[in-house]
């Protein structure tokens, strides 16, 4: 069973949830989708213009009113959203994300292990790496510089999934994800699907260039430059593999 996903690259724009969640959901409006895929930190921003990057201030509890938003839009539309949450739990704070399914119920939920360097607000999460089933695929997520750390921690898992859905607020020079997602597909036999933060308020290295690379290793899609403060989506049929990973 092939499964319609949409990758969307949301430009940078620091504290306006409701004009990010509003472009959002014309760009999904677009065509049908069975699941759709937002950036890091999409929603509240990574960071300003002025260079701050706490986030605290956007947080909010795992059943708070973002969450309700994005349950109610994943209702509106029809598709599965995996998209961020920067979430306030007990007296700690969480770059998080969560995947809402059509019938507004929560399919998955994640707290980023490896918080960057600039994320000095954020607690490192112990959930595990999560695991759920879309018809025949198999998907596990994680967050960002997460990436450096999936070989050895998660191993087990990439090994026995089908898609690694892997949002990002990407920062390097020079850009070596494509790289390093072929490594990881290779490895694992395993879709690596990136929804990587669009150029917009600020302007940093690494920002676009969102792309999906298949078991294989090949490019299956990858987004066009985008202008500035320009959002798009990139849609891509993914099909369950046949043989597992060795």
């Amino acid at each position: 069973m092939a499964l319609r996903l949409a990758i969307l690259e949301l430009p940078a724009c620091w504290n306006d949830p409701s004009r990010m969640l509003a472009e959002a959901e014309l760009l999904l409006a677009q065509a049908p989708a069975d699941l759709a895929l937002f950036p890091e930190a999409s929603l509240t921003g990574y960071v300003s213009t002025e260079g701050d990057t706490d986030l605290r201030a956007r947080a909010e509890p795992l059943d708070g009113p973002l969450s309700a938003a994005l349950a109610a839009m994943a209702k509106r539309l029809g598709m599965v959203l995996a998209a961020p949450l920067i979430e306030r739990h007990e007296d700690r704070f969480a770059n998080a994300f969560v995947v809402m399914s059509p019938q507004g119920e929560r399919l998955a939920h994640y707290r980023k292990r490896h918080p960057w360097v600039v994320e000095r607000w954020a607690t490192p999460g112990r959930l595990p790496y999560p695991s759920f089933w879309l018809g025949e695929l198999r998907f596990t997520l994680a967050i960002c510089y997460d990436l450096h750390f999936l070989g050895w921690e998660a191993a087990k898992l990439l090994g026995q999934a089908d898609v690694l859905l892997f949002p990002s607020a990407w920062v390097e020079e020079p850009d070596l994800r494509e790289e390093r997602f072929v490594a990881l597909a290779r490895r694992f036999r395993v879709i690596v699907a990136n929804a990587n933060w669009g150029v917009g308020a600020p302007v940093v290295q690494g920002q676009g260039r969102s792309i999906v690379v298949s078991a294989e290793g090949e490019v299956l899609a990858r987004m066009p430059p985008l202008g500035v403060g320009v959002g798009g989506r990139l849609d891509v049929v993914l099909d369950a593999r046949l043989e597992p990973a060795e």
